[in-house]
């Protein structure tokens, strides 16, 4: 393999445990919005809902490099 295709492959693989990473902070931020919401921290509730929209936006972007990565 090229080196060019090593580093491809060790980019990828980067961003993919980047991206679990992702998804981990996400799911913990999720059960701490469930939280705030139970428990009448309705502002702290939409700035973690907010994060999360992030988190998911980002995401979709790392998954999408990714994948232009292992497809060259």
């Amino acid at each position: 393999m090229s080196d060019n295709q090593d580093a491809k492959i060790a980019t990828a693989d980067a961003l993919t445990l980047l991206l679990h990473n992702q998804h981990a902070i996400c799911a913990a931020i999720e059960e701490m919005t469930k939280w705030l919401a139970e428990n009448g921290m309705g502002l702290a509730a939409a700035n973690a809902m907010a994060a999360m929209e992030t988190l998911d936006t980002n995401a979709q972007c790392i998954t999408d490099a990714i994948m232009r990565i292992r497809q060259s």
